[in-house]
């Protein structure tokens, strides 16, 4: 082969070299790949209702009405069935309204569409209960005989969780003297949660503060751990406060609602 290419011209030459190359940038440029491309998607205030039906409701004790809202903030992807091109993957790499995300990171692996909707909805159960755990927890409430039902359709995953909680503790307690926990704002989040309160990362999150700020939120709750990401396309007025536990969530609101003590930010 070496002695062939010696005796072509160097431009055909360096044209026989480049075949294997185009073909290669061909093949990737058709072939699916293993991304999924996502956006800012729908927002659902807790304190209110979705698709008609009470998000958060209360039985066994008297609930608050409240001003503001806590809206909880989701990512829209291509489905995990997608066919998703290197065209896709480098448009959605340089728009700061869409994220290439790995397929792995936004959908668990090894399971079918159906499949894959039965996770997610199992996963937001779980969420709810945890939350509900974590808000009575948190009220020394655990043992008295209240209900809370938590309802959102066509939502799944974890990610809602601290909204959750903090939603169920605005309707029974407020900031604790008689004023609403979001202060009258329009406040938004994201962030998993457990039983003890404590609160987890999530995904997305640069596409959820863009959601928030759509949607008129002026204050976004961010797990600490993810406060890189929220601020890489933060939106012009949206504020950060970071996030690790429910107690501290519910700290920084009351300072913030009544303009005194400390509101950590990212």
């Amino acid at each position: 082969m070496l002695s062939r290419l010696s005796r072509l011209s160097r431009p055909k030459a360096i044209a026989l070299c480049a075949l294997p190359a185009v073909a290669l940038l061909a093949t990737a440029a058709f072939a699916p790949l293993p991304f999924s491309v996502a956006q800012p998607g729908m927002t659902a205030n807790v304190l209110g209702s979705n698709k008609g039906a009470p998000v958060i409701t209360i039985t066994g004790a008297t609930a608050r009405e409240t001003r503001g809202q806590l809206r909880m903030t989701t990512i829209e992807a291509t489905g995990p069935d997608a066919r998703v091109g290197l065209a896709d993957v480098v448009d959605g790499w340089f728009r700061t309204d869409q994220a290439v995300m790995p397929r792995d990171a936004v959908y668990p692996s090894g399971g079918n569409v159906k499949e894959i909707e039965r996770h997610n909805e199992a996963e937001m159960k779980r969420s709810q209960d945890a939350a509900t755990q974590a808000a009575l927890g948190y009220l020394g409430k655990a043992g008295d005989d209240i209900k809370v039902t938590l309802k959102l359709s066509d939502v799944g995953g974890p990610s809602a969780g601290l909204l959750f909680s903090l939603g169920v503790i605005d309707k029974l307690n407020g900031d604790g003297s008689g004023g609403d926990l979001t202060g009258g704002r329009v406040i938004a989040g994201t962030g998993t949660i457990d039983a003890a309160g404590e609160v987890g990362p999530v995904g997305g999150v640069a596409l959820k503060t863009q959601a928030a700020h759509r949607d008129g939120a002026t204050v976004f709750l961010v797990p600490k751990a993810e406060c890189t990401d929220a601020k890489s396309e933060l939106p012009k007025g949206l504020r950060l406060i970071p996030v690790t536990t429910l107690k501290g969530a519910v700290n920084s609101l009351v300072a913030l609602e009544k303009g005194r003590g400390s509101v950590p930010s990212c």
